[in-house]
């Protein structure tokens, strides 16, 4: 009787000790886990779990649904105690999302699998569900997704068009050998070629922007030279679209300590975007002293941006949705690029606009040095 009860006592201090090892490695895992009973209620959490869920009170006892309410890519709530006798074996999903009280909602891996929750084939029957937060990672796929697919939707119009302005050159050359409509059909080529370069160098920059490659060397720039330079490497392609395209420096303007490289380019992509989108009047670029730095300003006449797309413009890839803006050719990256180099400047971009009257791009750049 006494060794009977001497091996029970010891039996349950090995489940005990069984019990604690379990746990402790449930609660070590990074990943949510819940195991719930055949009658789905929960038996054993972790942490991780409380966090995923945003829970803040124990988890034993409660009933599945009311901790987690599911919902699927057509944004319809999923029935979780179905979903859960339905898997026979083990499976996974990346497709959910979890839905929180407040209506916000995060894609969530999940991961099911039937188990015994006890000791011996005797144990109780139930589930075991891993849960993790895979928003950050969902929200790079769609960012890659979209970028294969502008990227390759730009690269095809201007190669069919630089390919096919080619072809009609050497078909002209051949037959007529008229060198006009040649150096016609070449210059259509050249743009196109030109674009594609422009392309290549945004995605260049861009690609070392996010992998933080970016360096910054500071040296002294004269004000009032970069900006008289950008005006007149410009003038013609504004000129060419019956545009003025102005200057306005104040003369007590000085030497600006920053990236003389990254400057330039913010203010060329600000420069041809006005340029991009006005049909008539003019674009005026200019510089003035301000609090240990100075303001440059690109200002112009044209379609101006809804409130709607201002909130958006210096998003990756993004594209207004006024067939105005559509018509112009555009990767939707240069003023993506413009934020992240802004952001190695320290500098501040703000941006007034009204539609049909034009918009006014200013950033502030600090001295550096």
């Amino acid at each position: 009787m006494i060794r009977s009860k001497l091996l029970t006592t010891t039996n349950r201090e090995a489940v005990s000790v069984e019990r604690e090892r379990l746990n402790s490695l449930v609660n070590s895992m990074a990943d949510g886990v819940i195991a719930i009973d055949e009658r789905n209620t929960v038996v054993i959490y972790n942490g991780a779990a409380l966090n995923i869920l945003d829970i803040n009170s124990t988890m034993t006892g409660q009933a599945l649904p009311t901790i987690m309410n599911l919902v699927d890519p057509n944004n319809q709530s999923v029935d979780i105690v179905e979903l859960v006798r339905s898997t026979v074996t083990a499976t996974t999903s990346r497709d959910y999302s979890l839905r929180y009280p407040d209506d916000s909602r995060i894609n969530l891996y999940l991961s099911i699998a039937p188990v015994h929750l006890g000791y011996g084939k005797g144990g109780q029957k139930g589930h075991v569900l891993l849960l993790r937060d895979i928003t950050h990672e969902k929200a790079l796929e769609e960012e890659r997704n979209d970028f294969i697919s502008v990227v390759s939707h730009e690269l095809r119009t201007p190669i069919a068009i630089a390919e096919g302005s080619i072809g009609n050159a050497i078909f002209i050359m051949e037959k007529t050998n008229d060198k006009d409509k040649t150096k016609e059909a070449l210059n259509k080529a050249h743009e196109q070629v030109v674009f594609l370069s422009d392309m290549v160098n945004d995605l260049s920059t861009l690609s070392r922007a996010e992998g933080n490659k970016l360096k910054l060397e500071v040296e002294p720039i004269n004000v009032a030279e970069l900006v008289n330079d950008l005006v007149t490497g410009y003038r013609s392609q504004a000129e060419a679209k019956g545009l003025q395209l102005l200057s306005e420096l104040d003369p007590t303007l000085e030497l600006l300590n920053s990236g003389k490289l990254y400057v330039r380019e913010v203010l060329q992509n600000f420069v041809t975007n006005s340029i991009k989108y006005t049909e008539h009047g003019s674009v005026t670029l200019g510089a003035r002293p301000k609090d240990k730095g100075v303001e440059f300003y690109v200002a112009d006449t044209g379609i101006g941006i809804s409130q709607a797309d201002r909130e958006k413009i210096f998003d990756k890839f993004f594209r207004s949705n006024d067939e105005r803006a559509r018509s112009s050719t555009g990767k939707g990256l240069g003023l993506y690029i413009t934020m992240k180099l802004a952001r190695l400047l320290h500098a501040e971009i703000s941006v007034d606009s009204e539609l049909n009257k034009g918009s006014r791009f200013s950033i502030f750049i600090p001295n550096l040095g």
